[in-house]
C-alpha cells in the first residue's frame, strides 16, 4: 500500500534487477524448529514475462456490483478473498479488511454478513474454509495471523487461533500442496521477508510450523502460490513481482516475472495477484489498472481497468484484488473479479472505501 511505505523508490533498470538475489536470513524463528535458510541463494534468471506484441490494446470493463463501504474512513479497505461455498456457490461471500480495525463479510449482493471487530488485518486469503488473515498491529506490533474457520451454513467466521509471525505480518497467501495436501500461509512484510508456516487444523484446533523465512528484498505485500502450477509470485512494490516455488524445499531461487522498470508492464506500486482460469492478473496501482499475463507461459497478455458504470463506480489506487473463475449463481454465472476502490464515489454508494465485483467474463471476453 503506498501510504504505508517503509523504504523509499530505488531505480533500476531490467538488467540490474536480474541480477538481485534476496539476502539469506542467518538463523530461523528462535521459537519454532524450521529449516535453515540457505547461506547463498542463486541469482535470478533474467525477466521472465514474454514480450508485449500479442497483447490486446487496453480496455475497461464496468462493476456490476459493490460492498457496503468499511467502517472506518480514509486509507482503510485493502483486501478481498473470494469464498465459494461448496454447497450453493450463490451463497459465496467476500471476506475483505479494514485495515484500523475489522475483517467484514459480504455476501455476493455487497450486503455485509459480519464484521468481527479488533482485527486490523492489512491482507487476507482463503484455501477451503479456513480464512487467514494478516494483522501487523497485533502482538504489541510484531504481527500475527489471525486464524478463522467459516461456516458454509451460516457464512460467519469463528475465530480459532492467533499465530506471532517472525516477520510482523502484512500481505498475506495461502496455499493446498496439490502434492502432500498440506496447506500453507505466506505472511510477509514491508521489510522485505517473507515466511512460509505450515497449518494443521482440526476442529478448532490449530497447529502452525515456520518451514521457510527469507529476504525478498524491499516492501512486499501482495502475493499468491498458484496449486496450478506451483508457483510463488511475490510484489515487491517498486520492483516488480518475483517468482518462486511455493512448496516449502523450493528455497530461495527465482526469476523475475514482470518488472515496473523499462521493458516491464507494471507501475508502482505492485499490489495484489491473484488467478483464476487461464490468467494471472496484478494491480498495477501506479496505473489505475490491472496487467494480465497466461497463467502457464507467463506471457503478457494486456491490462484493464474498473472505470464507472450504471451500478457503480470503477476502482482506482487499488490494493487487493481477486478472482475465481468458479460459477457463482446466477449474478456470476462465468467467475468473480473484486478489486479494492481508493476513491468510493457515486454511482452506487460514497464514502468510505469498499470493493467492486465486476464479472469476470467482461474481462476474459477481451482477452
Amino acid at each position: 500500500m503506498r501510504a504505508s511505505r517503509i523504504a523509499a523508490p530505488l531505480l533500476v533498470s531490467t538488467a540490474a534487477l536480474a541480477l538481485l538475489a534476496p539476502a539469506a536470513l542467518a538463523t530461523a524463528p528462535s521459537a519454532l524448529a524450521a529449516p535453515p535458510v540457505p547461506a547463498a541463494p542463486p541469482a535470478p534468471a533474467a525477466l521472465a514475462v514474454s514480450p508485449a506484441p500479442a497483447a490486446v490494446p487496453a480496455f475497461s470493463v464496468t462493476a456490476t456490483v459493490e460492498t457496503e463501504p468499511v467502517g472506518h474512513s480514509g486509507d482503510a479497505a485493502d483486501d478481498p478473498a473470494i469464498w465459494v461455498n461448496p454447497s450453493d456457490p450463490a451463497k459465496s461471500a467476500v471476506v475483505a479488511t479494514d485495515k484500523k480495525g475489522a475483517l467484514e463479510v459480504y455476501d455476493l449482493a455487497g450486503k455485509r454478513l459480519q464484521r468481527i471487530s479488533g482485527d486490523h488485518g492489512n491482507n487476507v486469503d482463503v484455501r477451503d474454509d479456513i480464512v487467514v488473515s494478516a494483522d501487523d498491529e497485533a502482538e504489541g506490533g510484531d504481527g500475527a495471523m489471525h486464524i478463522y474457520r467459516i461456516d458454509p451454513a451460516t457464512r460467519q467466521l469463528t475465530h480459532l487461533k492467533d499465530v506471532a509471525t517472525e516477520v510482523t505480518a502484512h500481505g498475506i497467501c495461502m496455499y493446498r500442496s496439490p502434492s502432500t495436501g498440506k496447506l500453507y500461509a505466506y505472511p510477509n512484510s514491508p521489510s522485505g521477508r517473507l515466511e512460509q508456516w505450515e497449518l494443521k487444523v482440526s476442529g478448532t484446533g490449530v497447529t502452525a510450523t515456520s518451514v521457510r523465512l527469507f529476504d525478498v528484498g524491499d516492501e512486499i505485500e501482495g502475493c499468491y502460490a498458484d496449486e496450478r502450477t506451483g508457483a510463488l509470485y511475490v510484489g515487491e512494490e517498486d520492483k516488480g513481482i518475483w517468482k518462486y516455488g511455493a512448496e516449502p524445499g523450493a528455497g530461495t531461487s527465482r526469476t523475475l516475472f514482470d518488472s515496473t522498470a523499462s521493458g516491464g508492464h507494471l507501475t508502482a506500486d505492485v499490489e495484489g495477484i491473484t488467478a483464476a482460469g487461464t490468467h494471472l492478473f496484478a494491480s498495477s496501482q501506479g496505473s489505475d489498472d490491472y496487467t494480465v499475463y497466461d497463467r502457464s507461459s507467463g506471457a503478457y497478455q494486456g491490462r484493464f481497468s474498473v472505470a464507472s458504470g450504471s451500478a457503480a463506480d470503477g476502482c482506482s489506487d487499488t490494493d487487493g484484488i481477486d478472482a475465481s473463475d468458479k460459477p457463482l449463481g446466477a449474478a456470476f454465472p462465468n467467475g468473480l473479479f473484486v478489486c479494492q476502490d481508493g476513491s468510493n464515489s457515486t454511482p452506487g454508494s460514497s464514502g468510505n472505501q469498499n470493493f467492486k465485483y465486476v464479472p469476470l467474463d467482461r474481462v476474459t471476453s477481451k482477452l
